[in-house]
């Protein structure tokens, strides 16, 4: 072989891999990390150095062109993989497997050369939102059709929920909002978040799989009559008598699920519920430049099964 032919297989060889994408799966936390340790061929004895060494291997790809989709490495359901398909999980060749796995069927973002502590965050919440969609809608799917009129209770929760969703979002009007939907179901309670931005009363920008998501939360509430609500954090254009360091404040409004539908809270109920820590029942000092206020009313549709 020629050395012209040997730096054309080279070039070829380079080119080709800038075609052929990457996965990895990341150990995200200290404690997944920790499980995976028990593992003799696992190589690595201190998390953040496992990340550093991820980092320079992400960045490396990267230099080179290679589109690398990163997910999110679950030992327990690694553990499961394995056990399914009859691989020894303490080998390599089984934890590359489950990473091409845990990229087809989970959560993942792209790597774009950022730090990998700052993308972190962003994969666990898209994992979260994931499994929050997953959990809603197997919750929906059993709920069947009403037993009076045939009507597919899903669909009608799901339509109710959308319309609530677009309703609201026209009631805060103008600014930056933050929603947070809650629903107490089976198994752990389902969360999901929505964000959206509305200007010059123009309809707000949202983003397809987050709006998908906490409707089919929201649906899921209202179609099983679970107790939850939702909390709307808006923040609007500053005015002269903003007093805040940024010249602007934020208006926190809420809603509870009751009767198959959303109920503004008083800003009493707002300001207990923001103001106290869920997990300790203890009361939480109210934050600076935040004010209380009730939520706005919200009409139900017509039609949607509500009259059973």
């Amino acid at each position: 072989m020629t050395a012209t032919s040997r730096h054309t297989d080279r070039t070829a060889h380079r080119a080709l891999r800038r075609e052929v994408p990457s996965t990895a799966a990341v150990l995200a936390d200290e404690r997944d990390f920790t499980a995976m340790r028990r593992y003799r061929t696992f190589p690595f004895d201190d998390h953040g150095s496992y990340l550093r060494q991820m980092e320079k291997l992400l960045r490396t790809l990267t230099a080179q062109g290679v589109l690398t989709t990163l997910s999110l490495f679950d030992p327990a359901a690694y553990e499961t993989y394995c056990a399914e398909l009859d691989l020894d999980p303490d080998r390599p060749e089984s934890r590359t497997r489950y990473a091409a796995e845990a990229a087809r069927t989970g959560a993942t973002v792209t790597y774009e050369g950022e730090p990998l502590r700052s993308l972190l965050p962003l994969l666990v919440e898209e994992a979260d939102r994931r499994a929050a969609w997953d959990h809603a809608t197997a919750l929906l799917a059993r709920t069947g059709n009403c037993a009076e009129c045939g009507t597919d209770l899903a669909r009608a929760a799901f339509a109710r929920a959308t319309h609530a969703v677009q309703q609201l979002l026209a009631s805060l009007g103008d600014g930056s909002h933050h929603l947070v939907c809650s629903i107490a179901a089976d198994g752990p309670p389902l969360l999901a978040v929505l964000h959206a931005t509305a200007r010059d009363g123009a309809p707000p920008g949202l983003t397809e799989t987050e709006t998908l998501g906490f409707c089919t939360v929201l649906a899921t509430g209202l179609a099983l009559r679970a107790p939850g609500g939702i909390v709307a954090r808006s923040t609007t254009a500053p005015t002269e008598r903003d007093t805040t360091a940024d010249g602007g404040r934020d208006t926190v409004r809420g809603w509870s699920l009751r009767d198959s539908w959303l109920r503004p809270l008083s800003t009493a109920e707002v300001f207990t519920a923001y103001c106290t820590d869920a997990d300790t029942g203890e009361p939480v000092p109210p934050e600076h430049g935040v004010d209380y206020a009730p939520g706005l009313p919200l009409t139900p549709p017509p039609g949607t099964h509500d009259h059973h």
